[in-house]
């Protein structure tokens, strides 16, 4: 039975009451015989291991044990006749016998008593105090040494490790190897100077001076060990007590009953004094002591036979030729996938230059970014777009190289960059306007795709960037404005040119009236006909007048000159104003009313002022001019009301609509519906609403009229407190007479 099996039946055991002790043999117990090394000698040896075998007798009941003295040579031939029942030998020969026999230990030894308790033990190397030629283990060198017996651990196995250690073969290098078969035979001898040096097992020495056969004063230890915990002399390491062990062939119940019996003895009794111990413990690791004879080549590793190549050819022929063949098979598969590696590697070879030579045809820039933020790959066309080298991207982190700082100069956190969300959230992205920092310090402008890598299982690798430089773009869409922009200004030119005669009258009329009320008061004034009171209403007749023709100039002016480009808070009334007064006279002679609508908290949106009343005017006047030949009542009205965020305008009119035909296209450029129109106009003015975030819209019934429309981003002047809404209100007709709902 395993130890560790043993063990746990012990402690089951011992939770048991204990048996009733016997008072004596009778004739019916079985008699239990203990074989003890009689390292110290017979007589010894029954004195001080007999009160054990009584205290076991009177622990188990049906049984009577008595003490065997074994000397070394006596131990094996017992154990294999098995001439008695358990052995108490030292750990080397416990370790052979359980090796060739299946002895198993059931308890360990603890030696010394009270507090000096212990379990472990090692061996003395000594000499005669007054030997100063000997002052070490090296000295020992072609001197006279006695052990106790070849086969005792403490008494010759451990000494013998600590001189070979130390360089000192005691077959070679002594001087004479002597063994006194006990331990108290070799003490005397060093003693009686028969030899130089010796060697015991522990608290020997301390043992024979106790009973006052020799004086320790007369002794050195060499070697001597300081080992905490342990306070007898020793010169070795130390290794298990002996282990008390039960034979193949002892029964079970007989040996729990034993380890029971050994485990539960008190530490100071009876037995444990006459045998000069402090009872026992559960079995201890025996591997130091394997180590230990390993090392020496003793038994049970002393088979020092030759084992030839022939008589391993003899036993395992059968394994050699199968072992030949498969290595023969796994040199020519390891032939083959060398071959086919070989083929892959220059596979690989070929794929990866064909791979890297598509990423460099390539006209974008690519580069590929793993879970880590670094560059893993490097296209040509991003080493020209950036002025980095492969080898300078590749390894370090791309945002800090690239993309560390904003457009406006601000730092750009990395966990911002969208490149390092993508392989964060595993999501695919498109920025359609950034930037990218080149090596000489300056930057160009960029739209990029973000796709994240994935391995065979789907797993996430990291980001591959396909990054376009779009300055070329941006400086051509910055020319397209100023073309549109000029385009825009030269069709207001002519929309003023076209409405030259309406203006010119719009500007006479007031002049007129200045001219004809100043000679009036010039001739009362030589009539002597002229008060004060008369010149002063006169005088104020020509200031109305003034104003109304430096209204007129003044509203063309702003509408001629070249906007900024720049959007602010505008007023709806005002915009409304200027194309109300640019218009009067046109309409005014076309016969249609012109009116404005503005409604509650409608009155101011984000706009550059000069294109929106551009939009205006080129709605009014169309309006306008498709209402020339209408017989039935022709009204514009310009109508602006808040709708959440933003505010819609709208310019309605009650012609007679766009007829048949999709209205979507009047907005292309070059498509008009007059006769001698150009088709700029709205194209022009859906651009403008278009740069504005805004869309211009129409929906026209035919017979009824058109209504063209488009939303501004509302302005709040009060600090984000909401108007609360009212019903529009008209202010009432710019021409003759107050108009109503288009």
């Amino acid at each position: 039975m395993p130890a560790s099996i043993l063990f746990l039946a012990l402690l089951v055991c011992a939770a048991l009451p204990g048996a009733a002790p016997a008072d004596a043999p009778t004739a019916t117990d079985r008699q239990v015989l203990i074989g003890v090394l009689s390292h110290r000698g017979d007589a010894r040896t029954r004195s001080a291991w007999q009160p054990t075998a009584d205290y076991l007798s009177a622990q188990v009941p049906g049984a009577h044990f008595t003490v065997v003295p074994l000397d070394f040579a006596a131990v094996e031939p017992a154990v294999a006749a098995g001439s008695v029942d358990f052995v108490l030998v030292n750990p080397a020969i416990y370790v052979a016998l359980e090796q060739e026999h299946g002895v198993s230990r059931i308890a360990t030894l603890r030696n010394g008593s009270g507090e000096h308790a212990r379990n472990l033990f090692g061996g003395v190397i000594f000499t005669r105090a007054e030997r100063d030629d000997i002052q070490r283990i090296e000295d020992l060198a072609g001197k006279r040494f006695m052990a106790v017996d070849p086969n005792s651990l403490g008494g010759f196995e451990m000494a013998q490790a600590e001189l070979l250690q130390r360089g000192i073969d005691l077959t070679d290098d002594l001087s004479s190897l002597a063994f006194g078969g006990i331990h108290d035979a070799v003490v005397l001898a060093v003693r009686d100077g028969e030899v130089d040096a010796g060697t015991v097992r522990t608290e020997v020495l301390e043992q024979m001076a106790a009973a006052g056969v020799i004086d320790l004063a007369d002794f050195k230890v060499l070697g001597a060990r300081d080992t905490p915990g342990f306070a007898p002399l020793h010169s070795t390491p130390l290794y298990p007590e002996w282990p008390f062990s039960k034979l193949d062939g002892t029964p079970m119940d007989l040996a729990q009953s034993v380890a029971v019996a050994l485990l539960r003895m008190p530490a100071d009794g009876p037995a444990a004094r006459a045998g000069g111990y402090a009872g026992w413990t559960v079995p201890l690791d025996y591997q130091p002591v394997h180590q230990l004879l390993r090392a020496l080549q003793r038994a049970p590793y002393d088979d020092a036979t030759p084992f030839t190549l022939a008589d391993a050819l003899a036993k395992y022929w059968l394994a050699v030729v199968i072992g030949t063949l498969a290595l023969l098979t796994m040199a020519l598969l390891t032939s083959r996938v060398l071959q086919l590696n070989q083929r892959l590697s220059r596979a690989n070879t070929r794929l990866e230059r064909r791979h890297q030579l598509i990423l460099d045809s390539v006209a974008e820039g690519i580069y590929g970014v793993d879970l880590n933020g670094c560059t893993t790959f490097v296209n040509k066309a991003m080493e020209r777009m950036t002025g980095w080298r492969a080898e300078e991207l590749i390894g370090n982190e791309t945002h800090e190289i690239l993309h560390h700082t904003r457009p406006d100069g601000e730092p750009h956190p990395r966990e911002d960059c969208p490149v390092c969300a993508t392989f964060g959230d595993e999501q695919s992205r498109f920025v359609d306007d950034d930037i990218v920092w080149r090596r000489d310090g300056t930057s160009f402008p960029v739209e990029y795709s973000a796709t994240p890598i994935r391995d065979e299982q789907g797993q996430t690798l990291g980001t591959v960037v396909v990054c376009r430089d779009i300055t070329e773009r941006r400086e051509a869409a910055e020319r397209f404005r100023r073309q549109e922009a000029e385009q825009a200004h030269f069709t207001r030119l002519s929309t003023l040119g076209e409405m030259a005669s309406g203006i010119a009258h719009e500007l006479n009329q007031p002049l007129t009236a200045i001219t004809t009320n100043a000679r009036a008061c010039v001739r009362m004034i030589d009539a002597a006909r002229a008060d004060t009171g008369t010149c002063k209403e006169v005088m104020d007749k020509i200031a109305e007048q003034a104003e109304r023709a430096g209204e007129v100039i003044r509203h063309i002016r702003r509408f001629v000159r070249k906007e900024e480009p720049e959007m602010a808070p505008v007023t709806v009334t005002d915009m409304f104003e200027t194309v109300l007064v640019l218009m009067r006279q046109d309409a005014r002679r076309a016969g249609v009313a012109l009116h404005r609508q503005i409604g509650f908290g409608a009155d101011t949106v984000m706009a550059q002022r000069t294109q929106i009343e551009q939009v205006l005017l080129n709605l009014v006047r169309n309006a306008v001019e498709a209402m020339a030949d209408q017989p039935r009542e022709r009204r514009v009205l310009l109508l602006a009301r808040r709708n959440g965020d933003v505010v819609e305008i709208r310019v309605v009119d009650t012609g007679p609509g766009l007829g048949k035909g999709s209205p979507e296209h009047l907005f292309e450029p070059f498509v008009t519906t007059k006769p001698q129109g150009l088709g700029v106009g709205l194209s022009i003015s859906h651009g403008i609403v278009e740069a504005h975030g805004g869309r211009l819209r129409v929906d026209s019934t035919p017979g009824i009229g058109a209504t063209f429309f488009f939303s501004l981003p509302y302005v709040d002047k009060r600090h984000g407190v909401t108007p609360t809404a009212v019903p529009l209100q008209s202010d009432g007709n710019e021409t003759d007479h107050a108009g109503e709902h288009a």
